[in-house]
């Protein structure tokens, strides 16, 4: 593990659930704030939906990440419906 990636990746060398909980949330304030353009942030917020979609669906995945990746799912989900309003 590099300094890079120390705090970014779990145990398991996958990136752990406040990562994806991060961009979720930088990215609705950049939105709030003007400083990105809606159509980039709904392009940013699908790619993370459909990431975490498919690691949550992953079996192999483990139950103490499976959980957390649900919920930036979650939130991810209810940007992506905000920004389509």
């Amino acid at each position: 593990m590099t300094k890079e990636t120390k705090g970014v990746l779990d145990s398991d060398g996958l990136p752990s659930h406040d990562y994806f909980l991060d961009a979720v949330n930088h990215i609705d304030d950049a939105v709030g704030n003007k400083t990105i353009a809606i159509g980039a942030a709904k392009g940013i917020v699908y790619s993370l939906v459909e990431t975490l979609g498919s690691m949550v669906g992953d079996p192999d995945l483990p139950s103490h990440l499976k959980s957390g990746y649900m919920g930036a799912l979650d939130l991810a989900v209810e940007l992506e419906a905000k920004l389509s309003k």
